[in-house]
This record gives structure tokens, C-alpha cells and sequence, in this order.
């Protein structure tokens, strides 16, 4: 159990990651008017579903200052949201478009942006507390939704369950000992929908599957 007062994200300023903070201080220089910072979860009321990505984009997150905006993730993950209600008003991929979520946040196992969106296992570890106070804090929380392995990955070390146990997969359901379920999806990159890793349809399935899950 984390103290009630645990920050939930890093501050503006966070060195935990020296490598991360150091690509965050040169996208300032020549960005100074995007957010380059960590990013903060975008949260609607009542949150009942996590979807849990891997990092922000650099010309996504990193800019915009909210998870999958202004990068392809969000073109397919926010219509989605829109399409199965759990998400209102119209996305526009700007954080000032008025989209408001229902029943559901939006987070990252990594909150600052890395070098190729790839970052070290190190850089995971050391941001993965935060996701663990987050998921702690979260007590309407039913079910988890990983995008993608190194999200999967993340979320179990957070929640102190070994990997062995639950395995990624497209579509998997995993019911969890302490009662939260913990579904997957390939990463809706742009990458995985290009090479029909991920389509659209088998996206929609995934939600399919846990809205009802979401609701009971």
C-alpha cells in the first residue's frame, strides 16, 4: 500500500533517468513550445478501465502533453474509445479538443519520451513506481488493458505478479488472484497496423471483450 500523499507522476524536473532527461532537455532546446515533459495519465470519472501503453511519442505525447494525441496511436486508439462510449465529444488530437473519457484512464509504463520509443529496462523499472501507486489509487479499477509486451510486462511487475504466470497475447484474458482482470492488445502503432499486425477489427474485438467486464 503506498502513503496517501506518493506522487503519482514524475515531477517536470525528474533526473531518474539520466539518458530520458537528457533527450527530454534537447527536445526543449529545439521544441521549446511542446510539452517535453512527463506526462500525466488522462483520467475521465468513475475509472473502471486502465489502458496501459508503452511511452509518449515524441511528436505525440512528448508535444501535445496527453497520452496518444497527435500521434497515429491516438487516430486509432481515441475513435475507439468514442465507438464503444467510453469516451464523449470529438477528437481532434489536440488536448484542447474537449474529448472527455467515461469509465477509463489513459497511461504509460513510461511517462517521459525515449530515443526511438525504445526505452531500456532500466528506464521501465525505475518509472514502473509510479505506475504502481497509480493502479493502487485507482479503487473503482476492474480491468487493465495492456498495449502491447513491454506494457504487459510493466503492469505485472507493478501489481507483484510473475510473468511466467500470465503470458501476453492478443485478445488474452488473465484473472488476476486479487480480483482485477488483465486483458491484451498489440500496441496500436502505427508500425503494428501497417504490416496487419493489428487491424482495426481485431482492436474493436478487445474492447468488445471488456466492456462487459467493465460493467458488470
Amino acid at each position: 500500500m503506498n502513503a496517501p500523499d506518493a506522487p503519482l507522476y514524475p515531477a517536470d524536473n525528474c533526473r531518474l533517468c539520466p539518458r530520458l532527461a537528457t533527450f527530454r532537455d534537447t527536445n526543449r532546446e529545439a521544441n521549446p513550445d511542446w510539452h517535453n515533459g512527463p506526462v500525466a495519465s488522462f483520467s475521465g470519472k468513475d475509472e473502471k478501465l486502465l489502458i496501459v501503453g508503452l511511452a509518449p511519442g515524441l511528436r505525440g505525447a512528448n508535444r501535445t502533453g496527453r497520452p496518444f494525441t497527435g500521434d497515429y496511436a491516438g487516430d486509432l486508439l481515441y475513435p475507439t474509445l468514442l465507438k464503444y462510449k467510453l469516451a464523449s465529444g470529438v477528437f481532434k488530437a489536440s488536448p484542447d479538443d474537449g474529448l472527455k473519457l467515461i469509465n477509463c484512464r489513459i497511461t504509460n509504463a513510461v511517462r517521459c519520451v525515449p530515443p526511438q520509443n525504445k526505452p531500456t529496462g532500466a528506464e521501465i523499472k525505475s518509472c514502473r513506481t509510479f505506475l504502481a501507486r497509480e493502479i493502487d489509487s485507482l479503487k473503482n479499477l476492474k480491468v487493465i488493458l495492456a498495449l502491447g509486451r513491454v506494457a504487459h510486462d510493466s503492469v505485472l511487475a507493478a501489481l507483484g505478479e510473475k510473468r511466467s504466470a500470465w503470458p501476453f497475447g492478443h485478445g488474452a484474458i488473465h484473472r488476476l488472484d486479487s480480483g482485477l482482470i488483465f486483458t491484451d492488445s498489440y500496441h496500436c502503432s502505427r508500425y503494428n497496423t501497417n504490416t496487419g499486425r493489428l487491424t482495426e477489427s481485431m482492436f474493436h474485438a478487445v474492447f468488445e471483450q471488456a466492456l462487459p467486464l467493465i460493467r458488470d
